[in-house]
């Protein structure tokens, strides 16, 4: 399966971690779904920690296996540490900016904005959901796109915001300040992007 398309409390529930990174899918029923979610989980070997690792990953910024290899691919050919680069450039697509800055309420979501042509890069319409975002650049809600009701249904639900975009919610636009630091990326879910090295080194 490249994409989730059913749900993703259930994959949430599988992988034992919450993908939209709020936790709601884990706090009633903290166990993998199925008739036996609730027995023990078995032990993992190294080879499938990693992988239930890459998994984890992928499917919080929702995208397909391929997708998500060659932007390790590109990671990988970077200097510093390969995992940071990763989870950066992960960071950085348009799509997780567009949800970031609270236009949507999901990934999945920001995606479909994206695709639809809603979404505008520093004053140019971008419909590409990997657009590879640089710091300073400004993404705003196309000016006939600015009072769809979904769309103001998801920036009055936005309360927070990450530290490394600001975000005008009355003009629906926001700026790209700076790429984030790893420290500031899965703060309340403990991920090791070195197992994810690890498995596509292996």
């Amino acid at each position: 399966m490249s994409r989730i398309t059913g749900s993703t409390w259930k994959v949430s529930r599988r992988l034992n971690f919450s993908i939209s990174e709020t936790g709601k899918e884990l706090a009633r029923r903290p166990y993998a779904p199925g008739q036996h979610g609730k027995t023990r989980r078995v032990k993992l070997t190294n080879y499938g920690l990693q992988k239930q690792e890459k998994q984890r990953i992928r499917n919080v910024y929702q995208i397909s296996e391929k997708q998500f290899a060659n932007l390790y691919k590109k990671a990988n050919k970077k200097a510093g540490a390969t995992g940071e680069n990763f989870l950066v450039m992960l960071e950085s697509r348009l799509d997780n900016i567009v949800y970031r800055m609270g236009f949507a309420t999901t990934r999945r979501a920001a995606r479909q904005l994206v695709n639809h042509g809603h979404i505008l890069v520093d004053g140019k319409k971008v419909d590409i959901p990997s657009y590879a975002l640089k710091p300073g650049m400004v993404v705003e809600v196309a000016e006939k796109d600015k009072n769809k009701a979904f769309i103001n249904d998801a920036v009055a639900a936005a309360t927070s915001f990450v530290d490394f975009v600001e975000v005008d919610k009355d003009a629906k636009k926001g700026k790209y300040v700076r790429y984030p630091e790893r420290a500031e990326l899965f703060k309340d879910q403990p991920i090791n992007e070195l197992l994810i090295v690890e498995y596509y080194n292996r």
